[in-house]
């Protein structure tokens, strides 16, 4: 049965196939490319476009179906009047890759039905419609299982299911790749927006506090205000009383607290901020207390920043050092804004405390027996600059820019990005998100994935493909940690940072007061000739355009809706 986003959002979009990439006993397929041809949903008395399939004791025939592009949804057969007038069972195989949706559950590869059935066998009655499954998937494998039958196919459609919801965000520049992983970033997203707000339409279908902040940045810049995002944050906030951890996980309670502060920022809605006052209050009370006299985080519970830095104590360290100090500034501007002063002081006190170890804690960083382009440092260095434990420029150097895309993760790629902006590197993060994300797209994805490792890339095959002979598996043969071969989710909404990176520091929107009330525009074009876009405000829609001239200079025209004071400061 169908799970719709919202019963006043949910859209239902007919997808046929776009090709079919391969046939198992081809010579027992009639007239299969009749299921390609556009239908009405109907099964009838008159079998005019039929395929028919037809099985032997031994040979049983299958076909893999190419959609064109990650969806989330389902599978709809329609059926003839096949001579057995009783259902036939078929087995349906649905895979993020052709790789996953011609594999076995094998208990080793990392395929599984978790979180959504995407491997099944079903039966389809004579001459009716059957759709099956709830899953994220561009391909599907159907097999008839039967022995000895003839089944007649009508259609075969996937039914995708969305928020039917407009992009008022838009991000268009001279470089077309740009724009694709703009573009590729924010249907990542968009995927995800089901009820909740999920980190991946296959798995994870859950809410994981941490991964969302890039995701409602991403909602932020593209959509504007949705109501996912709340009705997300609310769902964690009721299932965690504290002292627990969301998730489990101490640095996941610390984004709940950034993200808070962020819609606050872009949304401006203060009556629902002011809802979050006695959770938010309880969790700064509860994170100055794991911050000792000499200004050290002492979290509990789980220590974890991402997957690819898992294995860094030195870096996680770091790393949560800076997000609690990050913690202490949201939650004193958080505070001021709920009239909340004594608590304001406590964090503004707290972070003080903090920012005095930071000497030890760059010095702790640096003599990690990590390497500079190993997972980790570069994770950590980001969020150190972030939290302005670390000058920009010297995390810039040592680790961030240092072998490019290499030890840049999906997650944290978006601050790693925005601390290369902090030193001015506009054009190597321009650089890194056309090698990094450019290269999941060169392999075939229209999502972003839940990781990415550039090792991967030599001798890899691309997912809409079958893997030739001599050529690696990029989806079956990698992946580590929970999401090792087909585990590997191929839409993960936390992959979606360079599109509100990209709106953020190249279209350059900057939102100084809450609400958009206030946004500084200030574009770094790098060797992009020109940009333009649209960023939506609780007030409307600012159009953007900056065109660099033959002197280098830019060019800007903005036009803003009233209500928003915008300040242009082209460089």
């Amino acid at each position: 049965m169908r799970q719709p986003p919202s019963s006043a959002t949910a859209a239902y979009a007919n997808i046929l196939p776009k090709r079919i990439v391969w046939q198992q006993h081809s010579e027992q397929i009639q007239d299969a490319g009749n299921l390609l041809l556009p239908g009405n949903g109907q099964a009838g008395l008159v079998d005019r476009t039929i395929c028919k399939l037809t099985s032997t004791d031994q040979k049983h025939p299958a076909l893999l179906f190419d959609f064109g592009k990650e969806l989330q949804g389902s599978i709809q057969l329609v059926t003839g009047g096949f001579p057995v007038q009783k259902p036939i069972s078929v087995r349906i195989r649905l895979g993020e890759s052709v790789s996953e949706a011609m594999c076995e559950i094998d208990g080793k590869n990392g395929a599984s039905n978790d979180h959504a059935m995407r491997d099944f066998i079903v039966q389809l009655p004579w001459m009716g419609v059957m759709e099956v499954g709830n899953s994220g998937f561009r391909f599907a494998r159907i097999d008839l299982v039967d022995d000895s039958t003839e089944l007649h196919l009508k259609e075969i459609r996937a039914i995708a299911t969305y928020r039917d919801i407009p992009y008022k965000g838009s991000f268009r520049s001279s470089d077309e790749r740009l724009n694709k992983i703009w573009q590729t970033s924010a249907y990542t997203v968009h995927l995800n927006m089901q009820e909740y707000l999920w980190d991946g339409i296959k798995r994870d279908r859950l809410v994981w506090l941490g991964d969302m902040h890039p995701e409602v940045m991403t909602v932020n810049t593209v959509f504007g205000y949705n109501e996912v995002v709340p009705k997300s944050f609310d769902l964690i906030r009721e299932a965690t009383p504290l002292p627990g951890w969301m998730n489990g996980i101490s640095a996941y309670s610390i984004w709940w607290l950034l993200i808070q502060r962020d819609w606050y920022y872009y949304q401006g809605d203060k009556a629902y901020l002011k809802e979050q006052q006695a959770y938010l209050s309880g969790l700064l009370h509860q994170l100055i207390a794991k911050v000792d006299a000499d200004g050290h985080e002492m979290l509990d519970g789980w220590r974890f920043l991402d997957w690819p830095s898992s294995e860094n104590p030195e870096a996680i360290n770091a790393g949560l050092q800076a997000l609690v100090l990050q913690a202490m500034k949201a939650g004193d501007e958080l505070c001021t804004v709920l009239g909340d002063d004594a608590l304001a002081v406590e964090c503004r006190e707290t972070a003080k405390r903090m920012i005095k170890v930071a000497p030890q804690v760059t010095k702790t960083l640096l003599k990690s027996k990590v390497a500079p382009d190993a997972p980790g440092s570069k994770q950590a260095a980001a969020l150190l600059t972030l939290a302005g434990l670390m000058k920009p420029e010297e995390a810039d150097k040592k680790y961030l820019s240092v072998n490019g895309p290499q030890g840049f993760s999906t997650f944290y790629g978006y601050y790693m990005l925005r601390a290369m902006a902090a030193a001015g590197n506009y054009q190597g993060a321009l650089d890194v998100i056309r090698q990094y994300w450019g290269a999941m797209i060169d392999l075939g994805a229209t999502t972003f994935w839940e990781d990415f490792n550039m090792a991967w890339l030599p001798n890899a095959a691309r997912i809409d493909e079958l893997v030739p002979e001599g050529k690696k598996d990029i989806h079956g043969d990698y992946g580590d940690y929970c999401y090792k071969g087909f585990r590997h989710s191929l839409c993960h909404g936390w992959a979606s940072g360079p599109t509100a990176w990209l709106s953020e520091y190249v279209l350059g929107v900057q939102v100084v007061e809450p609400g958009c009330r206030v946004v500084h525009i200030t574009p770094h074009l790098g060797d992009l000739e020109w940009v333009e876009g649209t960023f939506p405000t609780p007030e409307g829609i600012i159009t953007i355009r900056h065109e660099k001239g033959a002197d280098g200079k830019i060019k800007s025209d903005v036009k803003a809706p009233e209500g928003v004071q915008v300040i242009i400061e082209n460089n």
